[in-house]
């Protein structure tokens, strides 16, 4: 049954079956023959699981041995035989060492509470770092631990057990010192161990390990890096040993071993290190430069004597700026190595003899220009002319360009021009002569020159000096350039020399290479000194003058009137014309302001000089705002004039505008005409214009007190339709012929009424007569007939009656004769009718003849059609006839 449902049903619950039956004691050889009837087919894992919780795992041998010998390579089957062999002590470590498919971690783990031995072993194949350090810390084996990790020289697992953290440290480090390492052959572990101890600062311990590979006898013991390690260790950690191991050891690298004594501050060891590997310049600059005791370097010195001490000596004394001790030590030794230093202390010190001394003996060993120059330069600092006349002469490589620059900015002017002069430099032999005071030399030099930079020198030069007519010379030959003329200006304005420069700048006009510049400078310098001159020279020289640099100045010196004729001839009209606004006493003139005013871009300038002309010439007013006309925005000037109550300084203005029929114009134009009771001139205004507020004005109207106005008013309430406003007007003015015109045209008939009877009222028969006449076509005879009786004005009305009874005699007339004519006209159509239905009929009876003969069989005749064809219209009932007498079926 068990066989059956492991092999057949469930296979992967064959653990869980074992367990069970281990549970329930099951005979051995039973659960044994169980499992292998499985074998592969089942998960190892579970089942080493199950059987292992029951200690039990001796059971599986059988099974675990077959599955080996047919191949097996799972890893739980060996581990599982691995634990077994460990628990049965079967030569446990030949298997740990030379199986190579168990997993280490699980094998070790279980071994641990075995035999912490074995464990390792197994962790050691695996490198099962942590859990071996775990292991050998548990048991206290620091000796298999301090082997294991010398082995592997992992420097992340040293880090791991050298840390701070490991409280094991101090053990392992004991094994290490005293076992590990020294049984170690292999050079690369024993390097990965110092790096590990040097690299956490272990110094004391690594002295003591290096002491036991490198004094006492080993295979290390005469390993140079072993022993420079043990000599740096003793620098770092223990100074007082370092001179020892100095003493006894011979196979370190001294000069690095020595530096690194220096950077520890070992000056002494360095020194004696240095000594014994015959160092001889370096132990003179440890003297030097670390203990800084140069009477001892210098004993030290004469002592060895030779010429490279001497050389370190002597840069120390020139460091120390000890510059005479420095050349005698240079002297010694004939370095000329570091002249260029010996140079520039001597410069500094002003030890110039003593240079001279150095720079002939460098000068015997280096060709350079600088040795050369720089004997020169000190002959110049000792005052020695001679020599370096004689130095001149003969053969040499000196820059006499940059030492005669040296003489010349420290003063030495009489040996700067020897040597300008020897060169030649024409430029800055002038400027030497300068600071000698030998102008008129200067000039001539300067001439040769031909330089901008040497003229200025020396044209400002005479000018300090009051020499003017040898600075105009000179200037002329400046001022040509025009990057230099401002340079020059400025030179003499400041010194407050402004004739000088304005004669100097009114020669420069006729010179051939003038420009610009010039015209112009001269041009500011009147604005700003001589005034009276300034027209005359813009308008002689208008067009080779910097106009924008002149309005600048004409603005702050205020000379408007220069500032206008300056803003015309640049073409900027805008400026111009708010110059003469805003300058008027001085700078307006009325026909220069008409033409610019022509020409401005922006319209605002306008208004402006339109205000300015109201302020202050309302004379003129007329004659610039013709000229203004074309752009002008009438609506925006009427407005103004409107706000200044001047309207009638512009009524010609407004009269030749007014053709645009402007509301604003046009309204404006009708005030004034109305002010100045010109009704027949706002008549023609309001006939001709009518773009203005009609009924405001005809409201205005009807109140003014002359009669003319009102009949305006009631002109404007006409144009208007309104026509019982006209109306009342007329009638309160007793316009009555103004009254029945305006009804006649308004073709009201209730308003013609109402006027007829007014008339009536007012008691005006003729007015009544003349409206009937006026008003012919709106009255009603009736109306007129009733009125007339009943105020017994039959006489009034007779023309009027005969008139209408006239035109409806003809009417009735008209009527008559139209009635009769239609009449007519049905008759006519009547009998037109009639003559075509005779016509009809006789065609009727025509159309037999022309038909074939009838058959002899009626009702073949019949089935031809005779009296029954539809398409014939005759006889049956389709022709019509059927029921009259004299016609039948008969055709």
């Amino acid at each position: 049954m068990y066989e059956g449902y492991v092999q057949k049903v469930s296979p992967q619950k064959t653990p869980k079956v074992v367990g069970a039956l281990l549970d329930c004691e099951a005979p051995d050889d039973f659960v044994n023959n169980l499992i292998l009837s499985v074998r592969s087919l089942l998960p190892v894992d579970a089942l080493v699981e199950e059987v292992e919780k029951r200690n039990r795992l001796k059971l599986l041998t059988p099974f675990l041995e077959h599955l080996i010998r047919e191949g097996s390579q799972d890893s739980h089957v060996h581990d599982a035989l691995g634990k077994i062999i460990i628990d049965t002590n079967n030569n446990p470590e030949h298997f740990l060492t030379t199986n190579p498919y168990y997993n280490s971690l699980v094998v070790g783990k279980y071994a641990e509470k075995r035999d912490p031995n074995l464990a390792c072993v197994a962790y050691k194949r695996g490198s099962c770092d942590d859990a071996l350090i775990e292991c050998t810390n548990r048991n206290s084996l620091f000796k298999l631990q301090a082997r294991y990790i010398v082995d592997r020289g992992d420097q992340p697992l040293w880090d791991k057990v050298l840390g701070e953290e490991n409280t094991f440290r101090r053990q392992l480090i004991d094994q290490v010192v005293s076992t590990a390492l020294p049984e170690s052959r292999n050079p690369e572990q024993v390097s990965v161990t110092v790096k590990a101890f040097m690299r956490h600062e272990l110094q004391a311990e690594l002295i003591e390990l290096l002491e036991k590979i490198v004094l006492n006898n080993s295979a290390f013991s005469s390993n140079a890096n072993l022993q420079n390690l043990l000599i740096l260790t003793a620098i770092k950690a223990d100074p007082s040993r370092v001179k020892d191991y100095i003493y006894r050891l011979d196979n370190f690298d001294g000069p690095a071993v020595a530096e690194k004594a220096i950077e520890f501050g070992q000056y002494e060891e360095a020194f004696e290190i240095y000594k014994k590997f015959g160092k001889k310049v370096e132990a003179v600059q440890v003297l030097l430069t670390h203990c800084k005791d140069l009477d001892r370097a210098h004993d030290y010195a004469n002592k060895v004597d030779e010429a490279p001490v001497w050389s370190e000596l002597g840069h120390a004394y020139l460091e120390a700026e000890q510059v005479p001790d420095a050349i005698a030590s240079y002297l010694r030794s004939s370095d000329s190595s570091r002249y260029l230093q010996v140079i520039e202390a001597c410069t500094a010190a002003g030890c110039y003899e003593d240079l001279v001394k150095y720079l002939l003996m460098v000068r015997k060993k280096v060709k350079e220009s600088k040795v050369d120059s720089e004997l020169l330069y000190a002959y110049a600092r000792v005052n020695n002319l001679g020599e370096i006349d004689a130095f001149l002469h003969t053969s040499h490589q000196a820059n006499l360009q940059s030492v005669g620059d040296r003489c010349f900015d420290e003063g030495m002017y009489e040996a700067a021009r020897l040597l300008f002069t020897h060169i030649p430099n024409w430029g800055r032999l002038a400027s030497t002569l300068v600071r000698l005071h030998r102008f008129q030399e200067a000039v001539d030099a300067a001439r040769k020159a031909n330089s901008s930079k040497t003229w200025k020198e020396v044209c400002f030069a005479c000018v300090e000096e009051g020499e003017f007519k040898l600075g105009q010379l000179c200037g002329l030959n400046i001022i040509v350039n025009a990057d230099d003329l401002d340079e020059v200006s400025e030179f003499y304005q400041r010194r407050g020399h402004f004739e000088q420069l304005m004669s100097l700048m009114e020669s420069g006009l006729g010179l051939e290479r003038a420009h610009m510049g010039i015209f112009t400078e001269l041009g500011l310098l009147y604005a700003k000194f001589r005034p009276a001159k300034l027209m005359e020279h813009l308008k002689l020289f208008g067009k080779r003058l910097n106009i924008p640099r002149l309005i600048r100045v004409c603005e702050e010196q205020g000379h408007w009137k220069e500032l206008v004729h300056l803003y015309i001839q640049y073409d900027e009209y805008d400026n111009a014309a708010h110059a003469m606004i805003a300058h008027s006493p001085v700078a307006w003139e009325h026909v220069t302001f008409k033409d610019v005013a022509i020409k401005v871009s922006n319209v605002d300038v306008y208004y402006k000089g339109i205000r300015f002309y109201l302020q202050e010439h309302p004379e003129l007013l007329a004659d610039v705002m013709k000229a203004m006309e074309v752009r002008l925005d009438h609506a925006r000037v009427v407005l103004m004039f409107r706000k200044e109550g001047a309207l009638p300084l512009i009524k010609d203005y407004l009269l030749n505008v007014q053709k645009t029929n402007i509301l604003e114009v046009n309204e404006a134009v009708n005030e004034l005409l109305i002010d100045e009771e010109d009704f027949e001139g706002l008549r023609s205004s309001i006939t001709t214009h009518d773009n203005f507020d009609q009924v405001g004005l005809a409201s205005r109207l009807e109140r003014h007190e002359l009669l003319e106005f009102r009949r305006l008013a009631a002109f404007v309430y006409k144009k208007n339709l309104r026509w019982k406003k006209a109306v009342e007007l007329a009638k309160a003015d007793k316009l009555y012929k103004d009254a029945m015109e305006t009804v006649a045209v308004s073709g009201s008939p209730e308003l013609a009424e109402e006027l007829l009877r007014w008339f009536v009222g007012a008691n005006e028969p003729e007015c009544f007569a003349a409206c009937l006449y006026s008003c012919y076509e709106l009255l009603r005879p009736d109306v007129v007939l009733e009125v007339a009786w009943m105020h017994k004005l039959m006489d009034y009305a007779m023309p009027y009656i005969i008139m209408a009874v006239k035109e409806y005699s003809g009417k009735v007339e008209l009527l008559m004769s139209e009635r009769k004519e239609a009449k007519e006209a049905v008759q006519a159509q009547a009998d037109t009718m009639k003559q075509a239905q005779a016509q009809a009929n006789s065609f009727q009876m025509l159309m037999p003849l022309a038909l074939p003969a009838p058959a002899a069989d009626p009702a073949a005749a019949a089935a031809a059609g005779y009296g029954m064809h539809p398409a014939a219209g005759f006889g049956g009932a389709a022709a019509g006839f059927t029921g009259q007498p004299g016609y039948g079926g008969g055709y």
